[in-house]
């Protein structure tokens, strides 16, 4: 099994920076992609970044040029800085991680999620 524990969300005024981070623990044996997702109030939830274990790097075109996705291998742990932050990046933010077994099966995993609000 696989913990995630997520940190860093809150409130802040429109323009403002947060940064989120998610540190993996348990039975790890190999994380391929690593990535952030949200869902809004009455909104699917959606994925707004993600990263590969080769550093590939994807974000949701809202949030191009405002959201960096990074990660440490060695920590078991992403992070994502968020700034100009806007009234509707307001959502819960989920981390997930694909996980390898050493028998080479892949399971997702996800945190408990942590609340961004963002007021105008």
């Amino acid at each position: 099994q696989v913990q995630l524990v997520e940190s860093g969300g809150g409130l802040v005024q429109a323009g403002g920076s947060l940064r989120l981070s998610c540190a993996a623990s348990g039975s790890i044996f190999s994380i391929n992609a690593m990535g952030w997702y949200r869902q809004a109030p009455g909104k699917q939830r959606e994925l707004v970044a993600d990263i590969t274990a080769g550093g590939r790097i994807n974000y949701v075109d809202s949030v191009k040029g405002r959201f960096t996705i990074s990660r440490d291998n060695a920590k078991n742990t992403e992070y994502m800085q968020m700034n100009s932050l806007k009234p509707e990046d307001t959502a819960v933010y989920y981390c997930n991680l694909e996980h390898i077994s050493v028998r080479g099966s892949r399971r997702d995993y996800w945190g408990q999620g942590t609340q961004v609000t963002v007021s105008s």
